[in-house]
């Protein structure tokens, strides 16, 4: 037995249809209110103008469909070669709105395109956005539904589709409302009364043709709507699954050469397989939702070419009307019933728009809550501020300083650090004791801490994976600073300088050196880049792990010899003893027993001597 559906359930789908509403409007009208707006506004205006248009061309055209046939009907020559040369100019009209239309269309889909993605790459990458995005998602901090995966594909693809399918859904639904107010009325006047009698009692319905229009694409929209509603999750799910098949495949691209050296082939193309399994899988379950929705949609239509000629039939064989007024009721309850099952037509777009829709503002949602996150976090360390002593603005400082880890657990708690020009100093521990997340938190990336810490000005950092750009060499060497910047001998004495004299005469080619360059290379070109930029505060994690020793040490040498010239100060984190040797610091981090406040502490104590050569 089936039941009716409960007003609470209405009003649960009209809260819902309400508040996806508010987020498309949150979505579309920063762009419409931009520094763009005006010619935004104005393509705006002119498409719909031209949809205006479109619509009065078809009134005058299915007014002609009456003169012509009847001409044809009463075979009068005359007004037939008249309302053919009418119909050139009218055809000839429609082409030309229909063109710009188009045109136009494109336009503004690309310039909104071009707005949002700058507006989106913009918010992605301040604040160190896209950096803690990853963060979240791979430590697992993220487990909402709609977490943020993939950034890439939200910008590049779901933005497009959503400009491009708001736009043509938006003028897709006022051309029908458009068409419906036009046409109605002349369906009305043409469609003439329905007469029937009842227990001797007689009725007549006006207008019929129309009230069958409305009814037959009710029906029709509300059979639509609930073949085809599952199509908005498995959207939702296919551009999830294929942004992750094509995030792995541009993984093993990247990774390469070890997963070549691991014969890790047969575990990717596992991995592979897997991903895109769940791409077919969802994919599959589209396709028959897709293919019921097809077989209705196409029952539906072609059931409605007959319909308004099986309801006018009879007042044509009883002579009441006209063959070319037959056809005009046709082409009139033709053009209502588009109009009225703009919703049935639509549905597999609207399906995919609202999936679409749904991404980017998860996405959006994200970028919010991070921003959120950082004015806390200002507030927090603005108050660690106006409570610790005044320092010396060229004073490296962590005060009350704690650092926290995605899942909760407290790395390190309280931490009081100071170290001043001059100074080289080594922060040593056990992996994984918070080292790295130690520089993160100096460097003021890193979400999960609190307190304070100052970071001088002029400061540069070496990670343990160095980033470089494809492109030139220079562009790799100088980044993030443009290549120009530098004159080609002070590129060439940089990379002479760190062990890479072969790269010298080779600035101009382009390669991908993350993949091209061994891993010592690429720690030698990342030590070459602080050379050329030389600041006065180096941060080195881990910078000389995959170089031999003598390497290393005639690289350490080269970097303390710059900071003693410039009276800086390098802070390193290595295991080695032959580069604790080169500082006269150490920063240990020890870990503490089971039920202590953090899992480490951190003690500062004196170092070896540098060397002095």
């Amino acid at each position: 037995m089936t039941t009716a559906p409960s007003p609470s359930g209405f009003f649960a789908k009209l809260k819902a249809f309400q508040q996806f509403g508010a987020r498309v409007w949150a979505l579309s009208a920063p762009y419409f209110r931009s520094e763009d707006k005006w010619k935004a506004r104005g393509l705006l205006l002119a498409i719909v103008l031209l949809n205006l248009g479109a619509v009065y061309m078809l009134v005058l055209l299915n007014d002609w469909n009456r003169v012509f046939y009847d001409a044809l009907q009463n075979k009068d020559a005359a007004v037939f070669w008249t309302q053919l040369g009418r119909f050139t100019y009218l055809a000839f009209a429609f082409i030309i709105i229909a063109v710009y239309r188009f045109y136009l269309t494109q336009l503004l889909e690309v310039r909104w395109r071009a707005w949002m993605t700058g507006h989106y790459l913009q918010r992605w990458l301040a604040d160190h956005a896209f950096y803690q995005l990853e963060l979240a998602r791979f430590s697992g901090a993220d487990k909402t539904a709609n977490s943020s995966d993939n950034p890439d594909q939200r910008i590049q693809e779901d933005i497009n589709l959503f400009t491009s399918y708001s736009i043509s859904l938006s003028m897709g639904l006022l051309n029908a409302v458009v068409t419906l107010v036009s046409f109605v009325g002349i369906l009305w006047s043409l469609s003439g009364a329905f007469a029937f009698t009842v227990g001797g009692s007689s009725y007549s319905i006006p207008g019929f043709m129309v009230w069958m229009a409305v009814l037959y694409c009710v029906v029709g929209s509300v059979i639509t709507h609930y073949i085809g509603r599952p199509q908005i999750k498995l959207n939702y799910q296919q551009q999830r699954y294929e942004a992750d098949f094509r995030h792995h495949m541009v993984r093993v691209r990247e990774y390469s050469e070890s997963i070549a050296l691991d014969k890790g082939e047969a575990v990717e193309r596992a991995q592979l397989d897997t991903r895109f399994a769940a791409v077919l899988a969802n994919y599959l379950l589209l396709i028959k939702k897709q293919k019921n929705l097809v077989w209705f949609t196409n029952f539906f239509g072609q059931a409605a070419v007959v319909f308004p000629f099986i309801v006018a039939a009879p007042r044509f064989f009883s002579g009441a009307i006209q063959l070319g007024e037959l056809i005009q009721i046709s082409s009139a309850f033709g053009r209502v019933q588009d109009s009225l099952s703009w919703l049935v037509d639509n549905y597999s777009s609207l399906a995919a728009w609202r999936a679409t829709t749904d991404r980017l503002t998860s996405f959006e949602d994200h970028i919010v809550a991070l921003a959120q996150a950082e004015q806390v976090q200002t507030a927090i360390n603005s108050i660690a501020i106006n409570s610790r002593p005044a320092v010396n603005a060229d004073t490296l400082v962590a005060h009350e300083l704690s650092l926290g880890l995605p899942t909760g657990a407290t790395l390190l708690s309280g931490v009081s650090l100071q170290a001043g020009p001059g100074e080289s100093v080594l922060v040593k521990g056990p992996s994984g004791s918070g080292k790295s997340t130690l520089f993160r938190a100096f460097a003021g990336i890193w979400p999960f801490a609190r307190g304070q810490a100052h970071l001088p000005q002029d400061a540069m950092f070496i990670p343990q994976r160095p980033y470089f750009p494809d492109g030139t060499l220079r562009d790799a060497l100088a980044y993030p600073q443009p290549a120009a910047q530098y004159s080609d001998e002070a590129l060439k004495l940089a990379l002479v300088d760190a062990l890479l004299p072969q790269l010298a005469s080779r600035l101009d080619e382009k390669d991908a050196w993350s993949q091209k360059l061994s891993g010592g290379e690429q720690q030698r070109l990342a030590i070459a880049r602080v050379l050329l930029k030389k600041p006065r505060w180096i941060f080195a994690d881990e910078a000389t792990s995959a170089l031999d020793e003598v390497a290393e040490q005639s690289l350490y040498a080269k970097l303390l010899a710059h900071i003693r010239s410039v009276h800086g100060t390098i802070v390193s984190i290595a295991h080695r003893p032959s580069v604790a040797a080169f500082h006269s610091k150490l920063w240990e981090l020890e870990k503490l027993p089971a039920g202590a406040p953090a899992l480490y502490q951190i003690h500062a104590r004196p170092g070896h001597a540098p060397h002095n050569d």
